[in-house]
């Protein structure tokens, strides 16, 4: 590390792109008011589009991206849609919503710090994966929530002209959604794909279901399907808690590979990592990577799951083949502590390399879908600033954000002519009251 912080890139060049320069170009920097700070956010509204960055013709490797927004709710960050594009290809490699992606589960933002991701203070999102292309690159953000974003800070930091091997790889991530889980179905990280890569990791949240009252949700194990595994993977863990290093169920923590920055208990809602940096999966063939939804009881959900009248199905050792529910009628007739299957919602984004700029993976679900399977409750908390003017325009405006922009300069034109006459007016009523007095 330390030869690498010293070292000379020959005919490389560092590029930022921000609002203030949002094509990294040369010398073109922070031009806006008289360059004191004159666009440093942009505004991005409801169905809109904006490109981050974009280069054509040169290889390079995005080193660092930095945003913060103005609305910081779990529903303005699952209806914020991240593509990146690689060498011109019109497929994304990323498409996923942007709070997900960065490690704020089921939206919610959480101080957290990891070797690939940071959540600064709950005010910002911070990734330094490497992601390189050899021939340009473009990454956008869509604006797919129903209430417009007033203002988007952002900084994406790259370099061009580095020289790439013939196998590099490419970045790619994929979002997937389960609102629930199905019985026996395991979650799907990541979806079969052929190629050769290597799996990064995963940002993981759940909202487990209520029904299951205090129990244990994590029990079941992480398979990782290996080039031609069918049936049964080559890798298998031993526990979801286990899968993030920790053990015993989990509380809140975060390191460097593996960590759990949302544990909320009360609610049930939790947000976990891991990244195979030390422990790298690599793949030659295919990959699919998947995780169970089972859990544990203690003596006193016995009387819970028979009071919520729900089927619980046995799991490890006493599982059988044909799905069996639990008779819970005489609690002595069953084990104390048992594993059974579960039904959560599971939501989350895998992180991989691989050989070619694009994937044959499903595609982003809709954004009523994603928002649909974030707890109600907690869609609209969080940081939510609008801008005076817009305030305004709303009171006086019901459908203002809804206007063209030559309708928006129409009616500024009419609003300057208006105080135009208003001041015109009160000055000479006060040049009148003045000339009166003075006759007095």
């Amino acid at each position: 590390m330390d030869e690498l912080l010293y070292s000379y890139g020959k005919k490389v060049r560092s590029v930022w792109a921000t609002p203030e320069n949002p094509r990294g170009k040369k010398g073109f920097g922070g031009q806006q008011s008289f360059a004191r700070k004159g666009n440093a956010c942009f505004y991005i509204g409801s169905g809109q589009t904006l490109t981050l960055a974009k280069e054509q013709g040169s290889s390079g490797v995005i080193r660092r991206i930095w945003m913060t927004l103005s609305d910081l709710r779990p529903v303005m960050l699952r209806s914020l849609r991240l593509d990146m594009y690689w060498d011109g290809e019109d497929q994304p490699a990323v498409s996923v919503p942007l709070g997900d992606f960065f490690g704020a589960a089921l939206g919610r933002m959480m101080t957290y710090e990891s070797e690939l991701f940071s959540i600064p203070e709950a005010r910002s999102l911070n990734t330094y994966i490497p992601m390189p292309f050899k021939n340009g690159m473009k990454i956008t953000l869509t604006n797919e929530c129903e209430d417009h974003l007033y203002m988007f800070f952002y900084e994406i930091n790259y370099t061009l002209g580095d020289v790439l091997s013939d196998d590099m790889l490419y970045f790619h991530s994929w979002f997937g959604l389960e609102d629930p889980t199905r019985i026996r179905n395991d979650y799907t990280i990541l979806p079969k794909i052929k190629g050769k890569g290597r799996f990064l990791g995963t940002h993981i949240s759940i909202a487990a279901d209520h029904k299951y009252s205090s129990s244990w949700w994590g029990e079941g194990e992480c398979k990782i399907y290996l080039d031609g595994d069918d049936e049964y993977p080559s890798l298998c863990g031993t526990g979801t808690e286990d899968y993030i290093g920790t053990g015993w169920e989990l509380g809140r923590y975060h390191n460097k590979y593996q960590g759990c920055q949302l544990c909320d208990l009360e609610q049930k809602q939790f947000g976990f990592y891991r990244f195979h940096i030390p422990d790298p999966v690599y793949f030659n063939e295919d990959i699919k990577v998947t995780m169970q939804q089972i859990g544990s009881w203690r003596p006193k959900n016995k009387s819970e799951f028979l009071k919520n009248n729900i089927p619980i199905y046995h799991a490890g050792e006493l599982a059988t083949k044909e799905l069996i529910p639990v008779d819970f009628t005489n609690e002595d007739d069953t084990p104390a502590y048992s594993l059974f299957e579960r039904e959560d919602t599971w939501a989350g984004c895998a992180y991989f390399y691989l050989d070619k700029p694009v994937n044959e993976l499903p595609g982003l679900p809709v954004v009523e879908k994603r928002v649909k399977a974030l707890p109600e409750g907690i869609r609209k908390e969080g940081i939510y600033m609008v801008p005076q003017e817009v305030q305004i325009m709303k009171k006086y405006l019901k459908d203002g954000l809804k206007l063209a922009p030559e309708d928006l300069r129409i009616i500024k034109d009419c609003c300057e002519m208006m105080l135009l006459y208003h001041d015109s007016q009160q000055e000479w009523l006060k040049k009148s009251d003045e000339a009166a007095d003075e006759s007095k």
